[in-house]
């Protein structure tokens, strides 16, 4: 997980209770497929489907799966690929309080699938039952771990689908983007549409746009942090996939050295925020973390160079995995460092 909220552990709050198996096979047996609404994607499914994920599994049924349900963020990079109706139902932050689309949602259409949790630790079950899923999509972090499918539940949940993962840690940024472009292919996407293409095209011109803004403007040090009321974490550009990708690009990421387990981060309390010196500071920007407004109470925050100097840039802490989710934040980066000043 690319910071601190992927290995600490959660109270899983408002997962909904549902009784084991019976329930679930209940559930089945009154959402039959002999209604008159065909499965999405079924008109142009034949013959037997399969693909290899990153466990390595092979996953296969016997025709092209048309209902897929995904974490918001693989379901976001599927539908940046060029699938749409195919995709279901979704788990994971995906509206705000407001109603509104969560980032990483991108260009999913969250009315239209069925939202089965929408915060860490919430997947229902029952929902998903009655969804008739045809594939389970989602990142794994860690080996064998299923990113925001509760471990209190996945017994009951993995069963019921084929699932596919894509590993998304300790491979630059673009190897799970180009295994979420695979994956939509195999499930009937075009690649060579103008959409993929066009996106591409802007994701190679980004990541140029990078590598000459570090040459132009040499020895800005950068640090990927996330706050919380109590620590501040540091991420470790060997571990997120998007920071191993800009260190590639040539971009100085700070590098924690005391990790915790799993080597995402290092957790500092704020009295020792300071502890590596930084240019240009990189902030997660989900809502499970601290923002400015909110760090301005930490005296030790203000303190950092990076923030009296206003170098603080906003940061995906969890990137969506396509060309199109990923080329603004190359992007963002590319002036990020254009316009940082030397401060340490």
């Amino acid at each position: 997980m690319s910071e601190h909220l992927s290995t600490r552990r959660f109270s899983r709050r408002g997962l909904l209770a549902v009784g084991g198996a019976a329930a679930v096979a209940a559930v089945l047996a009154g959402c039959g497929q002999d209604d008159d609404t065909a499965a999405p994607g079924a008109d142009n499914a034949s013959g037997p489907w399969s693909f290899t994920d990153d466990r390595p599994e092979e996953v296969s049924a016997d025709a092209r799966p048309g209902r897929v349900v995904a974490f918001t963020g693989s379901a976001a990079a599927l539908v940046d690929f060029g699938l749409s109706r195919e995709v279901v139902g979704v788990f994971g932050e995906t509206k705000k309080a407001d109603g509104s689309a969560e980032s990483q949602a991108g260009d999913l259409d969250v009315e239209s699938v069925e939202i089965l949790g929408n915060v860490w630790g919430e997947f229902s079950v029952e929902k998903y039952a009655a969804l008739r899923p045809e594939l389970l999509v989602t990142h794994m972090y860690d080996p064998g771990a299923y990113w925001y499918v509760p471990d209190e539940s996945k017994d009951k949940i993995l069963p019921l689908a084929p699932v596919v993962t894509i590993t998304t840690a300790r491979v630059p940024m673009t190897k799970p983007i180009e295994r979420y472009a695979q994956l939509a292919e195999s499930l009937g996407a075009d690649l060579t549409a103008a959409k993929v293409t066009d996106a591409k095209a802007r994701f190679e011109a980004a990541a140029e746009a990078v590598r000459q803004a570090v040459k132009a403007n040499p020895g800005i040090k950068v640090m990927a942090a996330s706050g919380s009321p109590d620590l501040f974490y540091v991420s470790n550009p060997k571990v997120s996939t998007d920071l191993m990708y800009f260190a590639e690009l040539g971009v100085d990421i700070v590098v924690p050295t005391k990790l915790e387990a799993g080597d995402y981060f290092e957790a500092l309390s704020w009295e020792n925020a300071g502890k590596f010196p930084a240019d240009l500071i990189l902030l997660d920007n989900r809502s499970t973390a601290l923002q400015p407004t909110d760090l301005a109470a930490k005296p030790t925050w203000k303190q950092l160079p990076a923030v009296q100097a206003g170098q603080v840039a906003p940061w995906d802490a969890v990137p969506r995995f396509s060309y199109a989710g990923a080329a603004p934040l190359l992007e963002d980066l590319a002036k990020a460092i254009q316009g940082a000043k030397k401060l340490t």
